[in-house]
């Protein structure tokens, strides 16, 4: 069985994340390295826990969370659909069940939010760890006078936090420092994500929260 260690100590893709992150970092993308895909893949993994979802699906979920940024070392657009790519040539090469990988490659092409759809448990789940990541250590840059919107926007949350309520809801907490950027920048760079995250969480028969700054926003 192909496990969530297995994944992790593979250097091949250990290699493509680090390069993928390289390539976004040539471009002026926030960071997306072993920080990012670790964060992702172990929400994944605890949202489906806290629902309940057999052990396997949870590994799932946190194998496509690990593995889902890897196509952007190849090139940003459609980074889904080619990293799903990857990932099928990986796990079929490692000897992974085909079912298991059509659910995990389902879910790597369908996380980003220009032509994402929760397809499944695991993409759902996928699509709400990896939207709520929003942080400050994500910027690359310290120099504020070199942000951009997602700099700036990224760079204003102090805190956040991605929780399961005990009345059924995804809930994303954000504390934003307003003096960096005004809450409506985040809106006019999030939105979109939001509104998927919101899809996602349906699909787990969920609902989806914002708070920012103590205020319910979505």
């Amino acid at each position: 069985m192909i496990t969530p260690r297995t994944i992790k100590e593979n250097p091949q893709i250990l290699t493509y994340i680090r390069r993928a992150d390289e390539t976004l970092a040539a471009m002026g993308f926030t960071e997306h390295s072993t920080a990012h895909v670790c964060r992702v893949a172990h929400l994944a993994e605890k949202i489906l826990s806290s629902l309940h979802y057999p052990e396997r699906t949870c590994q799932l979920a946190w194998i496509a969370g690990y593995m889902h940024d890897i196509g952007n070392v190849i090139n940003r657009i459609d980074h889904a659909q080619s990293g799903a790519v990857m990932a099928f040539r990986i796990l079929d090469n490692l000897g992974m069940d085909a079912d298991e990988i059509a659910t995990i490659c389902s879910a790597i092409g369908n996380h980003d939010e220009h032509t994402a759809y929760p397809v499944n448990a695991v993409a759902a789940a996928l699509i709400l760890a990896d939207k709520t990541d929003v942080r400050r250590s994500r910027v690359r840059t310290k120099d504020p006078a070199q942000f951009d919107i997602h700099d700036r926007v990224n760079y204003a949350v102090e805190k956040a936090a991605t929780t399961l309520t005990e009345d059924g809801a995804v809930l994303l907490e954000l504390t934003i420092d307003t003096k960096i950027s005004p809450v409506i920048d985040y809106f006019e760079i999030f939105m979109g994500r939001m509104l998927l995250c919101r899809k996602a969480a349906d699909r787990l028969g969920l609902a989806f929260r914002l708070v920012v700054n103590g205020q319910s926003v979505l």
